[in-house]
Order: structure tokens, then C-alpha cells, then sequence
């Protein structure tokens, strides 16, 4: 039903996940990331209130290890989920439970996670973890590289319709949280075509946030 990658730039401190599926909205439910803090993806008979859960335990000290596991322990119904967690030191930790839907994976790296249910076979979330790992430039596009290798290899085993890219970067809110709910088309080549047109201008969002005076002008009428 859903693959998905959580990653912690080295360089930066970045966090992300790029996330695709066949259910609608899927990174509405499915993925969440704090500053400082890690990346979570949450996911197979989803529980949203998981991503806030293993992101609290890993602000709290936990490691991804030790939050992944604290957050299966209070879980309900543990065994239908799947759970994948990145820490600020760069750690990974992954809970696949022993009812995950169809075929099941999970592959961690440096810096990385990624697992799947409804696979079209075992081998997507490494696909995808390699493809993180071979990347360079911003974040956002190593997710998407590692998201187009999941699809690539195989992917889900049916159609996907949804994806999304969220990253986070020192500031309490996302600078980039991009979906595509909804498309009979690829919605990772959506997300892509979102980002193409957004990642030039994240520095211009950001000032705007924290300093309009300073921000570029608007391009509207009136601005001056």
C-alpha cells in the first residue's frame, strides 16, 4: 500500500521523508518531521499518532532505536503497523508488524530508512536507501531520487495515486511539504514537478517569515 523513505542530511541537519502510495493523501497521514529533532513515517493501517509519538520520545533524548521501540510498546495493535524513525545523530529503526499488508520490506543506511508494504518485491526499500546514499545536492532532491528508485524497482504492487516530500530545517514548520493527493497519473512525478518550481524560491519563503523587510520583492502589483 506505501513506500517511503525517512533521511537526516549529514551536512545540514535536515530532515525529510518522500512517501508514495496507492491510498489517497498519504503523506497527510503518514509522514511527519521535526527540526532538530528526526524524520518519521508512519505507515500499513496507519496510526498518524505515531509520528507525533516517535518524534516527542526522540525530543525527549531517545534514541531512533529506543523511540521506535517505546512507541511499539504503547501502540495499539502494534502488529498492523509499520514504523520508520531517523534521529538527529543520524540513527534509524524500523517496527514492521507481523501483519503488514502483502509483501513487506525494510532497508536502513547512513542517515536512512525505508520499508513497504504491498511491494511488487523485497527489494524496493534497499533500491531505495542506495539511491539516497549515491545522491548529492539539496535534501529534498535526494528524496526524490530515492523515491523514483523505489518506484523503479518495482514499487507497489498496484497503482499509486498519492506522494508526498516534507522537509524540515531549524525553523518550527516545514520548508517544504509537497503532495499530490489524488492522480491517475504519477504522483511522484507531481511532487517532482512541485519541487522543480519551489525549491528556487524556499530561501525567499523563509525570509519572508522571519524578516519581510529584507524579503524579495513579491512580484505583484503594488510591491515595491
Amino acid at each position: 500500500m506505501t513506500f517511503s523513505l525517512v533521511a537526516r542530511c549529514a551536512d545540514t541537519g535536515m530532515f525529510g521523508v518522500a512517501i508514495a502510495s496507492s491510498s489517497p493523501a498519504v503523506a497527510a497521514r503518514c509522514a511527519h518531521a521535526r527540526a532538530g529533532v528526526g524524520a518519521v513515517a508512519t505507515q500499513n493501517v496507519t496510526d498518524p499518532a505515531l509520528g507525533p509519538l516517535a518524534l516527542d520520545l526522540m525530543q525527549g533524548g531517545l534514541s531512533a532505536p529506543e523511540a521506535v521501540a517505546e512507541a511499539r510498546r504503547r501502540a495499539r495493535f502494534p502488529e498492523y503497523r509499520q514504523l520508520l524513525a531517523v534521529d538527529a545523530a543520524g540513527r534509524t529503526a524500523i517496527h514492521s508488524g507481523r501483519r503488514a499488508l502483502g509483501i513487506w520490506a525494510e532497508a536502513q543506511g547512513p542517515d536512512a530508512a525505508a520499508g513497504g508494504n504491498l511491494l511488487s518485491g523485497p527489494g524496493v526499500p534497499q533500491a531505495m536507501v542506495a539511491a539516497f546514499a549515491a545522491s548529492r545536492g539539496h535534501l529534498g532532491d535526494r528524496l526524490l531520487a530515492a523515491l523514483r528508485a523505489g518506484r523503479d524497482a518495482g514499487g507497489e504492487a498496484g497503482p499509486v495515486h498519492s506522494a508526498g516530500l516534507l522537509v524540515v530545517d531549524r525553523l518550527s514548520w516545514p520548508v517544504a511539504d509537497l503532495r499530490c493527493d489524488w492522480t491517475e497519473a504519477c504522483p511522484i512525478e507531481a511532487v517532482a514537478a512541485a519541487w522543480a518550481v519551489y525549491a528556487p524560491q524556499i530561501a525567499a519563503y523563509v525570509q519572508r517569515a522571519l524578516d519581510p523587510r529584507a524579503a524579495p520583492a513579491y512580484g505583484v502589483p503594488g510591491d515595491e
